[in-house]
């Protein structure tokens, strides 16, 4: 049997075995967001309550990994300064 590699080749209700760094599921979202960087603190409260990780830091500044961000909006509702916002994918 062929071993499927790829997350829209599972079957329903199938659960990937390796590491999720082999499924990029950014295309799974219709909203993505966009960080106001003249907004922005760096408070990292993005980043803590980001499920997927999408949400990374390079010392001085957040930004996000659209390969794995799925455009659930968590950030944007955790961002205490409003500098975070969903714009729909291909937007922006």
């Amino acid at each position: 049997m062929e071993e499927s590699r790829e997350w829209k080749k599972l079957p329903i209700a199938g659960l990937p075995y390796k590491l999720s760094l082999e499924y990029r599921t950014g295309d799974w979202r219709a909203l993505r967001p966009v960080i106001d960087y003249s907004k922005c603190t760096s408070c990292m409260l993005c980043w803590l309550f980001c499920p997927d990780m999408a949400i990374l830091w390079d010392g001085k500044k957040v930004w996000i990994n659209y390969d794995y961000c799925k455009g659930c909006g968590i950030c944007e509702h955790e961002c205490p300064l409003g500098a975070i916002r969903m714009v729909p994918e291909g937007g922006e």
